[in-house]
């Protein structure tokens, strides 16, 4: 029986981890190498010992209502999008609240988890801290590591020749950018087209000579903000647009997406995507367009080598005198301090069960929390993967034999091994996702069932957000005030912006709840009685 727990890492999904082994009655400890809580959300000036953190502009790409603990909601007077700042004020909120902190034990880090003789029969972990130069040896049951995978830099030099040979400027990684001083006035070349290398290029060209940007893959271009100016995750990601994904041909899925991208801007004019591509990637940036089309930002293809100051694309076109190469390709995720024959059981996170357990270990008493990327919140993957693990090593959830779980992670693995570094490999389907871990945790809601105790909110469960409230409607860890945060989710995204009020009520809303009924009674018979799990709403590599 698992009681002592270990966890490693201080941030999002340590935070959320700890309190799901307070909330089953486990004792855990928290190891965290920094000084404070936030993980990478918490921003320093320095990246001395290798430290990730955000970079000083950084603004969240999903909602707060999207993105916070199921049981506690962000402030209403919080924006929906959140800059680093009030993250890290919401995580320390959050702490205080559920009294976290006394057990974090700040400035120790994890030299090495190995399995303990007995492992077989115990399950038990010796794990190595060191703190001022000290090293102490720990018995734990079980193990939760909550690194995540912004962990070591991914820097392809070999990608590109003559940049460590030929090339005369600086290059760094992303990884090192803190803000703009130190380029402005230079001609600046960034590599990679995901988030971070739109959001880089778009802040850089304000006060750079130029900025180039190049990119290898079809990328479209998302807007934070939808067509009625809320939350554009608040508005997609529904229970809704979930059944129609599962209902419709993906082909015609595809096409309804791609006609959506290019309804804000033809990116095939841009030179971003083109609708006949197979393979792209999908980045959240509301000025990129704007800048290329103001000529601040240039497009280019991939580079295929450096000379002395001087840039060679594959379309054979070259630009003079690059001052900077800013490398916005990624993280490769390690976990140095778990022993070999621990980390040799999955290459990478497809090759864990539920992308959370090494499915070929003895007992399963190690987890790995938030090594997942969502077409949604990560938080809200991390938080659901520590309920469904602290549930486990509590004795209330079960995990399948050995075999069934080798046998699903060997189904859902694709066949072709590909680069882990790759972002968009570990890119999932945010409700997909979430509602299979709730699932094996026994807290997922049924629609059908509440539209026959309480329409009013299974309409907003179904049409409205999937918002993380809706897994503390059932279940281990019920939450009294769920079903009034799903119903004043609305209100609290529209607060912060009720800084000057204009009138213009409408009843337009109840009336399409009232039409809604009817169709809602229909898809919720129709998920009961033909499921069809495995399926995603992205079709194609994402971020």
């Amino acid at each position: 029986m698992v009681q002592h727990v270990a966890v490693i890492g201080a941030g999002v999904g340590g935070l959320a981890s700890l309190k799901c082994c307070l909330d089953e009655g486990l004792e855990p400890t928290c190891f965290e190498r920094s000084e404070d809580i936030g993980g990478l959300w918490r921003y320093t000036d320095s990246t001395e010992g290798g430290r990730v953190s955000v970079y000083r502009s950084i603004i969240t790409n999903t909602s707060k209502e999207m993105s916070c603990f199921s049981d506690f909601p962000c402030p209403e007077d919080f924006p929906s999008f959140l800059p680093h700042r009030l993250l890290l004020e919401y995580l320390r909120m959050y702490a205080q609240h559920f009294d976290l902190l006394r057990h974090i034990r700040f400035k120790t880090t994890v030299l090495s988890v190995r399995k303990r003789l007995d492992f077989a029969t115990s399950g038990q972990w010796e794990v190595v801290t060191e703190i001022d130069g000290i090293q102490e040896s720990h018995v734990f049951d079980a193990v939760m590591v909550c690194i995540g995978h912004y962990q070591k830099p991914n820097l392809p030099l070999v990608s590109f020749p003559g940049i460590e040979t030929r090339f005369k400027g600086q290059y760094l990684h992303s990884q090192e950018y803190r803000d703009v001083e130190a380029f402005r006035g230079k001609r600046v070349l960034v590599v990679g087209a995901g988030n971070t290398g739109g959001d880089l290029s778009v802040e850089l060209s304000r006060v750079a000579a130029k900025v180039f940007l190049s990119i290898r893959t079809s990328t479209w271009v998302f807007s934070r903000v939808s067509n009625h100016g809320f939350p554009a995750d608040m508005v997609n990601n529904t229970r809704f647009n979930h059944f129609l994904d599962w209902l419709l041909p993906s082909a015609l899925m595809k096409w309804i997406k791609f006609r959506k991208f290019n309804s804000w801007f033809n990116h095939a004019n841009y030179g971003l995507a083109s609708t006949k591509s197979s393979n792209f990637k999908v980045i959240t940036n509301e000025e990129l367009p704007f800048c290329l089309l103001s000529g601040t930002i240039v497009l280019k293809p991939n580079v295929k080598e450096f000379n002395e100051s001087s840039a060679l694309f594959e379309d054979g076109t070259t630009e003079e005198n690059i001052d900077v190469v800013l490398f916005a390709t990624g993280y490769v995720f390690s976990f140095p301090f778990l022993e070999e024959s621990v980390r040799s059981l999955f290459d990478d996170n497809r090759s864990l069960y539920k992308r959370v357990f090494p499915a070929q270990l003895e007992k399963p008493t190690l987890a790995i929390i938030g090594l997942i990327q969502l077409t949604g919140s990560v938080m809200v993957g991390a938080e659901m993967q520590a309920r469904w693990v602290t549930g486990i090593f509590a004795g209330c959830n079960k995990l399948p034999p050995t075999s069934k779980m080798m046998a699903d992670v060997l189904k859902k693995k694709p066949p072709v091994q590909r680069n882990p570094s790759k972002r968009e490999n570990l890119k999932l389907s945010f409700i997909s996702y979430i509602d299979e871990i709730a699932s094996c945790a026994g807290v997922k809601p049924s629609v059908l069932k509440l539209l026959l105790t309480d329409p009013r909110l299974a309409l907003a469960v179904f049409f409205g957000p999937c918002t993380p409230y809706q897994y503390r409607l059932v279940g281990r860890g019920k939450w009294s005030g769920a079903r009034e945060a799903i119903l004043t989710q609305w209100q609290r995204t529209l607060k912060p912006l009720r800084t000057r009020v204009v009138d213009d009520s409408s009843n337009s809303w109840h009336w399409m709840c009232l039409l809604a009924l009817p169709a809602a009674l229909v898809v919720g018979f129709l998920l009961s009685k033909y499921p069809r799990p495995g399926w995603s709403p992205w079709a194609g590599p994402q971020l």
